[in-house]
């Protein structure tokens, strides 16, 4: 088969997190080429959204996931999964891409299965420090496996970790250039109280909603708490009561971001990263316990460790503790700038354009 080098495919989805690092990229790679890009997600609304939002063709597969708890919906997706490996060589066989780009979710699956039958070279990249089923599942016959971190390969196959390039997980450049006036005016946030932005990732955190239920009494007066509370999270209260709830964030993300005096939220790879691009302290809740595979608990403490943020894991996540966290870091002389610089020295700013690099040298190397 004849491959377009004017035709690259990214796949990637299931939350937020595997689609924004991938749109990173997209942003870096159209600065230097103007060739065709379409992603194949899973159709879920608010990744579709986001790949459209940022100009880019989206192709749907049907999609499945196994579950680490004995479930009858792991033999259904079974199905899902095989449906979805023949929509993809049908879509690949059509588009004729010279690269594939997975940025990993239980999506990425199918694509990355069709790619290598059909012979087309593809490239796979994890985010977190833990590498999840689908890097593992795509990584045997990947061309080249991109890494956030330097422990990430302590988690590969020796034959895995020859081919892995340690890049940094890729950050929309709009993120680091955000308004905080603007930001402020969005949410009803008085300049005179500094501003803890709560974030629970795309699908919501009840835990860290219900901390947060918790302080707010704790911060009336003293802070405005801005809350990503996903869709069936808390209930919006009026702005003018020191606090503002939302579902999701999605052009106003990065003006939120920099008016955020301090961020609170789960330890995923997408708030990490995007928290160092926009200078902002963090503490982090990672999701702990047997329903996870551990990931969030591995990028908290990897963190720790640099005194690059603050964690509370486990039953360290208490009301208590996080209101000492957030004096710690509002009222402790130097407490945020140190955090904001250590955890700017072990991330890589230049991620998506380090990445989008080594995706145009495998294009000029493309067999037509």
């Amino acid at each position: 088969m004849r491959l377009d080098r004017n035709c690259i495919v990214f796949t990637g989805g299931g939350t937020g997190g595997h689609v924004y690092p991938g749109l990173a990229v997209i942003e870096a790679l159209r600065r230097q080429w103007p060739g065709r890009i379409v992603w194949i997600g899973s159709g879920k609304a608010v990744e579709r959204e986001a790949v459209e939002q940022a100009g880019v063709e989206f192709l749907s597969i049907s999609s499945g996931k196994f579950r680490r708890s004995l479930s009858l919906r792991n033999f259904s997706d079974l199905f899902r999964i095989l449906a979805g490996f023949f929509q993809s060589v049908a879509i690949l066989r059509r588009l004729k891409p010279c690269l594939l780009f997975s940025k990993g979710g239980y999506v990425s699956v199918p694509p990355c299965a069709a790619a290598a039958f059909l012979k087309i070279p593809y490239f796979t990249h994890e985010s977190d420090v833990s590498p999840g089923l689908a890097t593992r599942l795509n990584a045997g016959s990947a061309a080249a496996i991109f890494v956030s971190w330097q422990d990430t390969l302590q988690y590969l196959k020796p034959q895995w970790q020859r081919k892995s390039l340690i890049a940094g997980n890729p950050v929309r450049a709009a993120i680091a250039t955000g308004d905080a006036a603007r930001g402020r005016r969005f949410l009803g946030s008085p300049d005179a109280l500094p501003l803890i932005l709560v974030l629970g990732g795309s699908q919501g955190a009840e835990q860290v909603n219900k901390l947060i239920q918790s302080v707010l009494p704790e911060l009336a007066g003293k802070a405005f708490v801005a809350h990503q509370t996903g869709s069936a999270g808390l209930p919006c209260r009026p702005a003018d009561s020191g606090y503002k709830g939302f579902a999701y964030l999605h052009q106003e993300l990065p003006d939120v971001y920099a008016a955020a005096t301090v961020i609170v939220g789960r330890a995923g790879a997408g708030t990490i990263w995007e928290a160092c691009a926009a200078r902002k302290p963090l503490i982090l809740i990672p999701l702990y316990g047997p329903d996870t595979r551990g990931d969030q608990v591995h990028n908290t403490r990897l963190l720790q460790s640099a005194d690059a943020a603050l964690g509370l894991i486990g039953d360290e996540a208490t009301p208590e503790n996080l209101l000492t966290a957030l004096t710690q870091i509002l009222h402790t002389d130097g407490r945020a700038d140190k955090l904001v610089e250590r955890a700017s020295a072990v991330m890589n700013p230049n991620a998506a354009a380090d990445i989008a690099a080594v995706v145009l040298s495998q294009i000029g190397r493309t067999a037509i």
